[in-house]
C-alpha cells in the first residue's frame, strides 16, 4: 500500500471495554463483506460471537496453537472466552482463520506521518482488501477504513469485473 492510500485510511474509534480486538476486527469484516458499520451495540454482540468462535478454533487447532499461547492451554482458551479478556496476535491470527480473512494490523510510528503495517495474518485467504484494524501501541486497537473516495472507487471496480465476468 503506497504512502498515499496509507493516509487516506481514516481511525474509528472502538470502545475500549476489553472487546477492542474483537469489536474492530469485527468492524472491518462487516465493511470488508459491503456491509454496513455496525452500530456500538452491534459491535459488542458481534465481537462476543467472534470471541467465542475464536475460543474454539484454538481448541480445533489445539496441535498447531498450544505451543505459542502463554501458560496452560485449558486456562488460556477458558480466560479468552471471557468478555473482558483482552486479545493479542493469537487471537488475531484465529480470527483471520474463523472469518477466513485476511487481517493486517497498523501502528503509527515516531517517523511517519501515516500508520505502518506491522503485522499480517491470513494471507492464506488472499492479500487484497483486508480487514484493517489500528493498533496503539498499548493494549487498544481500533478499526481502520479506506476513505470513502477510495471504497466508491473499490465498489466501482468490483461492479464492472462482475459485469465484464458475467457479460462475456
Amino acid at each position: 500500500m503506497s504512502d498515499r492510500e496509507l493516509r487516506s485510511l481514516r481511525a474509528i474509534r472502538i470502545t475500549g471495554d476489553g472487546r477492542c480486538l474483537f469489536r474492530s476486527v469485527a468492524y472491518g469484516a462487516c465493511l470488508r463483506r459491503g456491509k454496513q458499520s455496525p452500530s456500538d451495540s452491534a459491535q459488542k454482540e458481534l465481537a462476543d460471537e467472534l470471541r467465542a468462535k475464536v475460543a474454539d478454533e484454538f481448541v480445533k487447532r489445539r496441535g498447531d496453537t498450544e505451543w505459542f499461547l502463554e501458560g496452560d492451554f485449558e486456562s488460556y482458551v477458558r480466560k479468552m472466552r471471557k468478555p473482558h479478556a483482552w486479545g493479542g496476535e493469537p487471537e488475531l491470527l484465529m480470527c483471520s482463520h474463523v472469518l477466513r480473512m485476511p487481517i493486517t494490523v497498523y501502528m503509527y510510528t515516531s517517523s511517519s506521518d501515516s500508520p505502518r503495517i506491522i503485522a499480517e495474518y491470513g494471507q492464506e485467504y488472499g492479500k487484497d482488501n483486508p480487514v484493517r484494524v489500528l493498533y496503539d501501541g498499548y493494549g487498544h486497537y481500533d478499526a481502520l477504513q479506506p476513505s470513502l473516495e477510495r471504497c466508491v472507487d473499490n465498489r466501482r471496480l468490483r461492479y464492472l469485473s462482475f459485469f465484464y465476468r458475467t457479460a462475456a
